[in-house]
């Protein structure tokens, strides 16, 4: 048999573990780690729930606008006017897919109704359709009814509803570049007749108008130029590098935008808002950690007497204190494994937990025209479950040292004295 003065592996698991269990713990005591377990597991299990329809959130404002905002840009200061050897000259890069012409200007547009500030975005159809997806978002109309000379618009659905305008309605818009007239000097403006609505449930659908590129170049000029060429690369997510590489092999004075510079802003604000959430139900794990000092304080109280004998029978101070970090490790892993499960399977499955509730009680818990989505969507990452386990398990051991250096400073002269 090991003697209790051998190695800690020995004795110190086994102890803490089976006092973990044990049935002839106190009730009190037995409450407080059972509190200590369902605060762990409602903790962790709330987590990976929170953190998975966060990122299915991510995902879904992702795909939704980046559906209608290429992966890049290439502009220059004074337009290109020979864009189509442009583009063939970038088609010859590594990862550059396909390429559309662009002008782009903010504008205000007017209804009887109504007054909105837009922007137009002068495009040619038949390349348009190579970089976005802006023709399978339309839900009224064609963007191929863009591709003749006529002054027609394409507007986002939200858009639409804002001016109070349907398809063969007119709106007229005003350009902030100045004409001259034998009456003085007037901002540019034109009516456009709206031929069609697009909807990608996002925020572009409030504010972005498609024009025709003849038409653009008449109302935005200059006249046979665009401003730009936007991109499609063959990866999304290695676009910034993709864009990055095309300097070398273009003139000086052209400029260079990639998706996360355009768009950056708002995806770093939902992974900040991601970070914030995870620190806020970060600290319920830590409050249920942090219960394990009571439970073990409380333990270290009862067991007085028997780590005396311990101590006694040869146990040294470390060996006293492994039993007790063992201890409130075996309560902390049941309690995050627990959690771990539960927030996995409710992670999976929380699309179909909404709509049993919204079946149940007869509401809809996500109507599509507020929110664009009609389900709770969800993107389980092993990354955020090891994460969350990692730290919970980080946090309880931190939990347990105080309590365990108690325990191991126990006089035993002092416990048996009165014995």
């Amino acid at each position: 048999m090991t003697k209790p003065g051998g190695s800690i592996a020995n004795y110190a698991p086994f102890i803490g573990l089976r006092y973990s269990f044990s049935r002839k713990r106190s009730r009190f005591t037995a409450v407080i780690s059972l509190v200590s377990m369902l605060g762990m597991v409602l903790g962790v299990a709330s987590l990976i729930t929170v953190l998975s329809v966060m990122n299915g959130f991510a995902g879904e404002l992702r795909g939704r606008i980046l559906s209608l905002v290429p992966h890049g840009y290439v502009s220059a200061p004074d337009g290109v006017s020979d864009w189509q050897a442009l583009g063939d000259q970038l088609l010859q890069a590594p990862g550059i897919d396909a390429y559309s012409p662009y002008i782009s200007e903010k504008v205000i547009l007017a209804s009887g109704r109504s007054l909105r500030g837009a922007v137009l975005t002068a495009i040619d159809p038949a390349y348009e359709q190579r970089v976005s997806r802006a023709s399978q978002a339309m839900v009224q109309g064609e963007l191929a009814a863009l591709a003749d000379d006529s002054f027609s618009v394409v507007l986002g659905g939200s858009l639409a509803r804002m001016l109070g305008v349907r398809v063969g309605d007119s709106v007229e818009v005003t350009v902030p570049r100045l004409t001259m007239t034998p009456l003085g000097v007037f901002p540019r403006s034109k009516r456009l007749t709206v031929v069609g609505l697009f909807e990608v449930g996002a925020q572009p659908d409030t504010f972005q108008a498609y024009v025709g590129l003849a038409a653009g170049q008449k109302l935005l000029g200059p006249r046979r130029s665009v401003e730009g060429l936007q991109l499609k690369t063959a990866d999304l997510i290695s676009a910034p590098q993709t864009i990055a590489q095309l300097a070398d092999q273009l003139p000086e004075g052209y400029q260079l935008q990639d998706w996360s510079q355009t768009q950056g802003s708002l995806f770093r604000a939902v992974k900040m808002e991601k970070v914030m959430v995870s620190l806020l139900l970060l600290s319920v794990v830590a409050v249920a950690a942090f219960n394990i000092v009571s439970t073990l304080v409380m333990s270290v109280a009862e067991k007085r007497r028997d780590i005396a004998v311990l101590r006694t029978m040869g146990a040294r101070a470390s060996g006293v204190m492994a039993i007790f970090v063992a201890h409130g490790l075996g309560l902390a892993l049941v309690g995050i494994t627990a959690g771990a499960i539960i927030g996995v399977l409710l992670a999976t499955n929380i699309s179909a937990i909404t709509l049993f509730i919204e079946n149940l009680f007869g509401v809809k818990l996500f109507d599509p025209s507020v929110y664009f989505i009609s389900e709770l969507p969800s993107v389980l990452m092993p990354g955020d479950v090891l994460m969350v386990t990692l730290a919970s398990l980080a946090l309880s051991l931190l939990a347990t040292i105080y309590p365990a250096w108690r325990a191991a400073k126990v006089a035993p002269a002092e416990v048996l004295r009165y014995e």
